[in-house]
């Protein structure tokens, strides 16, 4: 009876101790019954890195990080030692990446899958990468506005050197200077108009009269529009004949009969010569009025009587 309690006791102990070991090794995140695979990263900085932090495939936990160590070449850098329970093969050129697994900067790593056809196998050295910190995410956004605000500031400094340059007191006695003869300028604009609108209602009933008379004239010339097309085809044809002449030879006497023109109307502005007075007298306008009135009589009698006239051609 004392011998099976004895066993029962062992029994009851070794079951506990197997519990134990199991429990504490599950509470560590190793599976004492799954098989595990082993391979090896190599980084420069671990960014925090511990044991027993998660490794991951596409978000799915796979394995473990089983221990960190100081390379042998005494170098600094570090290997950490990944322990994979997945049977998930995964090529050999996958890079495992430290990341941060949650706002509270916890780490993991996270086998990114590479192209290659040949599977990882146990012992082998992976490739590694580091996600950039938060800090240096925010320089590398921060930076191109840095360099822009530096750019616009050195600008403003040169902006405020030329306005500071300009807003001497020479400057500013010029600026006054122009600015009174813009006033003034507005000023005579301003009486100019008034007189322009005081001889326009002056001259109303005269503007009226013209106006109907260019009326007149026109509506002649749309009763006439047979004889106006024969003339504008005969002018047609003086135009290609003018295409083929010396044009340039033709420029330069209209040039200089332009300048002599520019010369008699400067002398009309003086009120110099017989044109200066016409300028200045009605007599001009009177005739020109009763020129209208004969030159629509005219017109009439040529769409009335169009026999009585000849042909005009200019070729």
């Amino acid at each position: 009876m004392n011998t099976k309690r004895t066993y029962i006791v062992a029994i009851s102990f070794i079951a506990a101790l197997v519990l134990f070991i199991w429990g504490f090794n599950f509470l560590k995140g190793n599976d004492v019954f799954v098989k595990e695979r082993l391979f090896y990263a190599t980084y420069t900085n671990v960014n925090g890195l511990v044991q027993s932090n998660p490794v991951v495939i596409n978000g799915m936990r796979v394995g473990q990080v089983a221990s960190l160590y100081f390379h042998p070449d005494m170098s600094g850098k570090i290997i950490a030692v990944l322990s994979i329970h997945s049977e998930f093969p995964f090529p050999d050129n996958s890079v495992a990446r430290i990341f941060s697994s949650d706002l509270m900067g916890s780490k993991a790593i996270d086998l990114q899958l590479g192209n290659s056809p040949i599977n990882a196998l146990t012992g082998d050295t992976l490739q590694t990468s580091i996600e950039s910190s938060l800090m240096e995410e925010v320089n590398a956004q921060v930076a191109p506005i840095k360099h822009k605000a530096e750019g616009l500031i050195s600008s403003l400094d040169s902006l405020v050197v030329i306005v500071q340059a300009i807003l001497n007191e020479d400057s500013k006695e010029n600026l006054k200077q122009s600015l009174r003869n813009i006033s003034l300028t507005f000023k005579n604009l301003e009486n100019t108009t008034a007189n322009i609108d005081t001889i326009v209602t002056g001259e109303r009933k005269r503007i009226a009269a013209i106006l109907r008379n260019v009326e007149l004239i026109t509506r002649n010339f749309e009763k006439n529009s047979d004889e106006l097309n024969r003339i504008m085809q005969n002018a047609t044809t003086f135009t290609d004949s003018l295409a083929a002449a010396d044009i340039a030879g033709t420029i330069r006497k209209a040039d200089k009969s332009l300048n002599q023109l520019a010369l008699i109307l400067d002398k009309m502005n003086k009120g110099e010569g017989t044109a200066g007075m016409l300028l200045k007298n009605d007599t001009l306008y009177y005739e020109l009025e009763r020129s209208a009135a004969e030159l629509n009589k005219l017109l009439e009698d040529v769409r009335l009587n169009p026999k009585r006239y000849v042909k005009i051609s200019l070729f």
